[in-house]
């Protein structure tokens, strides 16, 4: 009873009362932006309908949530009787300790502001990291989150690594080889009809027929371009490819291969 006396006698036990108002006080208005940037995000409205918009506004939620906690600790060190202005003013000698021990978090934030402000990516496009493809779910202060599109697992990338990561294109280019018989305006409507076809096919957006690639030992080969929403790409390549082999089989044509001749003595 005597300790329990002497703590609120001290004191003690109001500053703990009062420090855990603080955290509840901060932890309600994070709530309550948290909500309210959500909501907008749901919203279908002209200001959230580009990526880039989107990207600021997670980013914007992000520093919000750091600036919260930064003013939360230092309110409960100043209720704990800790001299902030002195602290603070002691920041300048103990920056250099800091900053060498928290060199790779410091990177981390600068280049999460210049991949915002830069536009190396933005929420919603997919990029590739090591041998990882997937959509960006959300850029931090520290990390860029990844869906993988094949595991579906969630990836963290440190900023500080953005020379290491690829954003991937829409466009999906295919080769066609086809035999040296074939005429030139014979081998262009059939690769127009190539294009047509392909076109068809529910997830593509766009397809057209670009003209001889390249000339190979055996064929000519002809180049097609599609576009399609980056997380359909495996599906399409796929699916244009088995449209291409069933064209050329109604035309009575096959995909030329490589001839291996053996001379005997």
């Amino acid at each position: 009873m005597n300790i329990f006396e002497d703590i609120v006698k001290s004191g003690l036990f109001e500053r703990i009362i009062w420090a855990i108002l603080v955290i509840i006080l901060s932890c309600t208005i994070y709530a309550i932006t948290s909500k309210f940037f959500k909501a907008k995000e749901k919203k279908n409205s002209k200001i959230l309908s580009s990526k880039k918009n989107k990207t600021y506004l997670r980013m914007f939620r992000n520093i919000i949530g750091a600036v919260l906690g930064v003013v939360t600790f230092l309110t409960i060190l100043q209720i704990f009787g800790v001299n902030v202005s002195s602290m603070l003013a002691g920041v300048g000698i103990a920056s250099i300790v800091i900053g060498f021990a928290l060199q790779d978090a410091l990177k981390d934030i600068i280049r999460g502001f210049e991949i915002i402000s830069d536009g190396y990516y933005d929420i919603g496009d997919y990029v590739k990291y090591g041998d990882t493809v997937g959509e960006v779910l959300s850029i931090g202060l520290r990390t860029t989150k990844i869906q993988d599109m094949n595991s579906m697992n969630i990836v963290s990338i440190a900023n500080r690594n953005i020379d290491q990561v690829e954003v991937v294109s829409e466009y999906i280019y295919i080769t066609v080889p086809l035999p040296f018989e074939i005429k030139p305006d014979a081998a262009d409507l059939l690769m127009t009809e190539i294009a047509k076809e392909v076109k068809k096919q529910k997830d593509v957006e766009s397809c057209e027929y670009q003209g001889l690639n390249s000339i190979a030992e055996s064929t000519l080969n002809y180049q097609i371009a599609l576009t399609c929403d980056p997380a359909n790409k495996l599906t399409v390549n796929r699916e244009a490819l088995q449209v291409i082999v069933r064209v050329l089989a109604a035309h009575k044509l096959r995909l030329p291969y490589n001839h291996l001749v053996v001379h005997g003595k």
